[in-house]
């Protein structure tokens, strides 16, 4: 990504943070952890400024979309029955899937590092709908107990701004219950080797698909502001593996011909040609 795509998607928060350039460096938990939270929070205006009518993040009642193409929970039924189910969402933001879940007669717990994004879920819970509780934690280390969820679900939350996701894909499988589902959307491994641009320049393939070392972006002390780390589809997979889930099924949506908005590196003309995202479908054996 260049510094002025940085500068331009997102000005709020590379002010306040400082950012002043962009490279591929290596970031462990904790830094990673740290440069997570304090972007979210930094970001959480614009981050809702520019997607929220698209994800539904003001409305009381929220929305369930797992991804930039739009494909909606209640359409996909990815997560299968939820009604009465106690769900757990990584990485919720200001909570809208969670939110909407609770509407579908499901019993939601958010999760977020972020207390500016969770922020915003609480105000928007004021103005009616279903109560969430929201938790500010990371997802490295889940602060519940084993086998006390149904189902657990992350759409473009949590796992791709954490440095040990294996971690996170063992800590779900310890929290849900026999059966449960593990259902994520993550960038599709894939865009890795793309320039992080919608347009003509984003088609061409310039980076190492392998090459596991984080995008970071850092301020004039070289301190690390925002970070998210790659993995291969082989990486996930065995992640999941490892982890005792079983992977169901590997979701590539397609681009829809109704939507003509970009989001970020994602638009029409990219989507024509390769997918976006990557939603991986597991479930805990019984």
């Amino acid at each position: 990504m260049s510094d002025d795509l940085v500068q331009d998607r997102h000005a709020q928060a590379t002010a306040l943070l400082g950012t002043t350039g962009a490279a591929r460096s290596r970031v462990d938990s904790k830094e990673s952890e740290r440069a997570s939270r304090r972007w979210w929070d930094a970001d959480a205006g614009d981050y809702h400024d520019t997607h929220g009518e698209f994800l539904g993040t003001a409305s009381p009642g929220g929305e369930f979309v797992w991804c930039p193409e739009g494909l909606h929970e209640g359409d996909m039924r990815l997560l299968g029955e939820i009604a009465g189910k106690r769900i757990l969402e990584l990485g919720c933001g200001s909570a809208p899937c969670a939110r909407w879940l609770a509407g579908q007669g499901a019993h939601p717990v958010g999760l977020d590092l972020s207390m500016g994004m969770l922020s915003r879920g609480l105000a928007a819970m004021e103005q009616g709908g279903p109560r969430v509780p929201l938790v500010q934690a990371g997802a490295e280390d889940l602060p519940f107990a084993g086998e006390s969820f149904d189902l657990a679900c992350s759409a473009f939350g949590a796992v791709p701004f954490v440095a040990d996701s294996a971690r996170v894909m063992r800590e779900v499988a310890r929290v849900l219950r026999p059966g449960g589902r593990w259902v994520f959307a993550v960038n599709h491994p894939m865009r890795w080797i793309f320039r992080d641009d919608p347009g003509p320049d984003g088609l061409e393939a310039v980076l190492p698909y392998f090459d596991r070392t984080p995008y970071t972006e850092f301020d004039g002390d070289g301190r690390c502001t925002y970070v998210e780390h790659h993995r291969t589809i082989g990486d996930r997979v065995r992640e999941i593996v490892g982890a005792g889930l079983v992977l169901d099924d590997i979701v590539e949506p397609d681009w829809p011909e109704w939507l003509d908005r970009e989001w970020g590196q994602w638009s029409p003309l990219r989507g024509q040609i390769f997918p976006g995202t990557a939603i991986f479908v597991s479930h805990k054996p019984e």
